[in-house]
């Protein structure tokens, strides 16, 4: 199995998210463009975060120095993505690959995120309660729709907001595999804890 896990937005969960899921499974990962946070990227957090032994951390495709949008980042850096080069890892495990901030975020001129969802993954959308995160929830979910890509199910991130998911679920009718809770802090212990509460959730995805 291979699961794509992309946000809403940025700073939603999705790497928290990415390593409860990875721990779960005790999939890779992979994590094909990092863009600043260089000393403590995504691949080492998720890294630090799992206590399974099977787990192989693949590289990333392009390693960018500068916090910003993939194609901001790499202009700053001299180079250009280019999307034929973020090739899948071979792998005979399941693989869990992270997005970088939300699904239209611009790779090069041409391609953005969205573009390196294969036919044969499957999606997962992490979703964060803040006022105007309904309307970006629901338009993540149209534009998968409108590329013919399903979403396999949702996490959200944070305190609970009934209502809010409520709504969501009744109009996407996707799948809830959980809620991710503000915890004081996470660490294999905690994540561990998810992966266990989920497990069962994802593994029928």
């Amino acid at each position: 199995m291979k699961l794509f896990i992309t946000g809403i937005g940025t700073d939603v969960g999705k790497t928290i998210a990415s390593a409860i899921i990875t721990q779960a499974l005790e999939a890779d990962y992979w994590k094909p463009i990092q863009a600043g946070d260089l000393d403590n990227s995504d691949s080492a957090k998720v890294k630090r975060y799992i206590s399974n032994h099977k787990t192989v951390i693949h590289n990333n495709s392009y390693v960018l120095n500068t916090p910003a949008s993939p194609h901001l980042a790499a202009q700053l850096d001299n180079i250009s993505i280019e999307i034929q080069k973020i090739v899948e890892p071979k792998t005979k495990n399941h693989l869990v690959i992270e997005g970088a901030g939300g699904i239209l975020v611009p790779l090069n001129n041409n391609d953005c995120i969205i573009d390196l969802i294969k036919p044969d993954y499957k999606v997962i959308i992490v979703s964060r309660h803040y006022l105007g995160s309904i309307n970006h929830t629901l338009m993540t979910f149209e534009a998968l729709k409108n590329r013919n890509i399903e979403v396999a199910g949702i996490i959200f991130s944070g305190d609970e907001n009934k209502a809010t998911e409520d709504i969501i679920l009744s109009k996407t009718k996707t799948k809830f595999i959980g809620r991710i809770e503000n915890e004081p802090y996470f660490d294999c212990n905690v994540i561990n804890y998810y992966a266990e509460k989920f497990k069962e959730t994802i593994v029928n995805l």
